[in-house]
């Protein structure tokens, strides 16, 4: 969205008046244009589309100090309480009316559907100007992490992803650690989550018949259809392949920021994955992935080198093992996962969101405060309001803006890469730059279970595990860019 040098607009308007003063007047496009409707005195307008689970605490975040005027969910009788909570905004079940009715007097919209509409409803939303939030993951597949990452900049807008620790202490002192060579040059980190803790590796579901307060069609959106079924919805979707991206997409994003960051890591280079029975349409119950990052060049100045790097990730109950001298009865698990950092110098161990870093050798760094912290009682989501109304030219990044997250996105859906093409049984190559495996052949082939049932006759289980044995590369290539059902399409990727 090319703005015109002639015309006085929102972005230049906020520039020229002083953006980053507190109380700044917010004016809608339309009003600097000279149509001569009324500004909103000093609140940015919000939409919220997915309002049943985080959207709802995302909302609650925001809504003291700014306008919520419209929200959008497929499940009215999910969303209800919220609906009721804000009756000044207006009701939509589908968020593309929304943006036709009320686009010229929307500031920023949050996103907090399911997964595999993250991209959709913040791409269309970012051509048309609009700041955006969006829930973790930032997206389903590589290939649109990209595409938000590309998108934001060239528009300009103020982004952030829910991931929320990343505005924490905690993933501030780890990443100051790290690059203050607390624990010298890192080559393995091993990172775990307790999730999931909603169903996996199940069976297709028979269909049941679709709830009145539900749009079914909405909900799969740019998804094959299926049938509708309880077992996917409300939030139990994260289980599901079409929808969702299992514990990797759901805790990744808050324990391995702190990795992606502090490591400066970008692309990987390599990718496996194993798990439990892995099903075509459902997630495992367990699963591990190693994602290899190439060695980077160090800034200058910097006290440590950065070389290549193993990042190993559990989940469904798994933990790395204990190093030597771990402390006897300490629990690994805090606040749903942790991370070890091993380096030539020492380990540092944090728990989810970054939380309560700490050395294993008992030392108490002293690294220089380098990271930018948020004024007290200001929250993640107060973060973006306060990006959403700073000028272009001179907006200081959110914690989780798209710059970063999208790339660190890219890191968490490629363990889901890892994890379904498992069955190739090789360690696969990845080129990040041009989004695509390297050492997959056009005549590799995998095999996916479709459905896991046995029987026990005197005694003794008897198996059926009915499969299919599908082209590899047209697999991956569907998983890294998504075959969009008709009539939903992405914006394109900017040059």
């Amino acid at each position: 969205m090319k703005e015109n040098s002639n015309k006085i607009t929102r972005r230049n308007f906020i520039g020229t008046t002083g953006a980053v003063a507190a109380g700044l007047t917010i004016v809608p496009n339309q009003v600097v244009s000279g149509l001569g409707h009324k500004a909103p005195s000093d609140k940015l307008n919000i939409a919220v589309v997915g309002i049943g689970g985080m959207g709802n605490s995302n909302l609650k975040a925001v809504s003291p100090t700014e306008n919520i005027v419209a929200l959008c969910d497929v499940d009215w009788g999910y969303a209800k309480k919220v609906f009721e909570a804000n009756p000044n905004a207006k009701r939509y079940k589908d968020w593309r009316k929304m943006y036709d009715e009320m686009g010229k007097s929307i500031d920023g919209v949050i996103v907090a559907t399911a997964d595999h509409t993250h991209a959709i409803i913040a791409a269309t939303g970012i051509t048309l100007g609009k700041h955006v939030y969006v829930q973790k993951p930032l997206t389903h597949s590589v290939y649109e992490s990209r595409l938000l990452t590309k998108l934001a900049a060239k528009y300009k807008v103020a982004t952030q992803m829910g991931n929320q620790g990343s505005s924490g202490e905690g993933v501030n002192l780890t990443v100051e650690w790290l690059q203050n060579g607390e624990i010298g040059d890192v080559k393995l980190v091993e990172a775990f989550t307790d999730r999931p803790i909603w169903p996996q590796g199940l069976n297709v579901p028979k269909g049941e018949w679709v709830p009145e307060t539900l749009d079914w069609d909405l909900f799969i959106g740019p998804a094959k259809m299926r049938p509708y079924n309880s077992l996917y919805t409300p939030w139990n979707w994260r289980g599901w392949w079409d929808f969702g991206t299992g514990a990797l997409g759901d805790m990744a994003c808050h324990i391995l920021h702190p990795v992606f960051k502090g490591l400066k890591l970008q692309y990987p280079i390599k990718a496996q994955g194993n798990s439990t029975l892995l099903l075509t349409d459902c997630a495992p119950n367990a699963q591990a992935v190693k994602l290899t990052y190439p060695a980077r060049v160090a800034p200058k100045g910097s006290k440590i080198k950065y070389p290549e790097v193993d990042v190993m990730w559990y989940d469904g109950g798994l933990q790395p093992m204990k190093p030597a001298g771990w402390p006897a009865g300490k629990n690994m698990n805090n606040a749903g996962g942790g991370t070890i950092f091993h380096g030539t110098k020492d380990k540092l161990i944090c728990g989810c969101y970054g939380r309560d870093p700490w050395l294993l050798s008992g030392r108490v760094p002293t690294a220089p405060k380098t990271e930018r912290r948020l004024p007290d009682g200001v929250s993640h989501e107060m973060d973006w309001v306060r990006a959403c109304k700073e000028s272009a030219d001179s907006r200081v990044k959110t914690k989780s803006d798209f710059s970063e997250a999208g790339p660190f996105n890219e890191m968490v859906v490629m363990g889901v890469l890892a994890v379904r093409l498992q069955g190739l049984n090789k360690e696969l190559e990845w080129n990040g730059e041009k989004m695509e495996f390297t050492n997959i052949t056009a005549d590799d082939k995998v095999r996916l279970t479709i459905s896991d049932n046995f029987t026990i006759i005197d005694g003794d289980p008897k198996f059926d595990r009915p499969n299919i044995t599908i082209n590899a590369r047209e697999f991956a290539s569907e998983m890294i860019k998504h075959n969009y059902r008709a009539p939903w399409s992405l914006p394109e990727m900017p040059a």
